[in-house]
């Protein structure tokens, strides 16, 4: 894997495969949602166990060894390098970037003492999220009953009849964390087109009914594919997705 990954494929392969986003959660829970995508997918591609991941200094920790030939599992991470100035000398100012790194190896590609890992049962309480992401939730004044939902600013608003209350407030929590309630000031050619705003905010609800269990999944493939029109996520809009999501999961936490 290059550090070219199709984030696009990661993200259709999570929303298309029923299950898949709740068992990378219970496996890699310890990873951003990104990265357990990422672990899951090469683990698939190798025809490996879906087993916990963790570096070989852990697994040693661990009392286990990586098997002689193992191949290490790439996942993204925080790199920095030092600047260069005109005479190709280093400074003291530093680059943050992200990527691929392969250090990680699944359970499966070690040996050694027992090991069992623990059982994870996710949770998320709203109140505390919405006060980490600076989102006020407010009473719904929509005239229209059809609508189940919506954001403005900072503030979200779910109908006290929305068919899935939890799908639509998460759906109208990654607008404003996507930065789409903002782009009114923006210029036209500066602001997201109306179809990929609708899904990726409706993506990431995907994403955290998935994990939390909550929600209709089914509704939400469908209402994303009705604004996808056959056509895929670019690789960009995706990686926001996986961010946004990651972000509203671990606020309620």
């Amino acid at each position: 894997m290059s550090d070219n990954t199709s984030y696009s494929a990661l993200l259709n392969q999570a929303i298309s495969q029923k299950g898949y986003i709740s068992k990378c959660y219970s496996v890699f829970y310890e990873y951003s949602i990104g990265n357990q995508f990422l672990a899951m997918d090469q683990l698939i591609s190798r025809k490996l166990p879906i087993t916990p991941i963790a570096t070989f200094k852990k697994w040693l920790e661990l009392g286990r060894t990586v098997q002689k030939g193992q191949k290490a599992i790439s996942l993204v991470m925080p790199v920095s390098f030092s600047k260069k100035d005109k005479n190709g000398e280093k400074t003291d100012q530093k680059i943050s970037t992200f990527l691929l790194r392969p250090k990680w190896f699944a359970m499966s590609q070690t040996e050694g003492e027992n090991y069992t890992p623990p059982k994870v049962i996710p949770n998320w309480d709203e109140q505390k999220a919405l006060k980490a992401l600076d989102i006020e939730r407010v009473p719904f004044e929509h005239i229209s009953g059809n609508c189940q939902g919506y954001a403005a600013c900072n503030k979200v608003a779910v109908n006290p009849v929305a068919k899935y209350p939890e799908k639509t407030l998460f759906h109208e929590i990654a607008h404003v964390v996507l930065g789409h309630t903002k782009e009114a000031l923006m210029s036209d050619s500066e602001q997201t087109p109306l179809n990929i705003k609708e899904v990726q905010a409706e993506s990431v609800a995907y994403i955290l009914c998935s994990i939390l269990s909550v929600g209709n999944l089914d509704t939400c493939a469908g209402y994303i594919q009705s604004w996808l029109k056959n056509e895929a996520v670019g690789n960009k809009e995706a990686q926001q997705i996986f961010s946004a999501a990651n972000k509203i999961l671990k606020a309620g936490q």
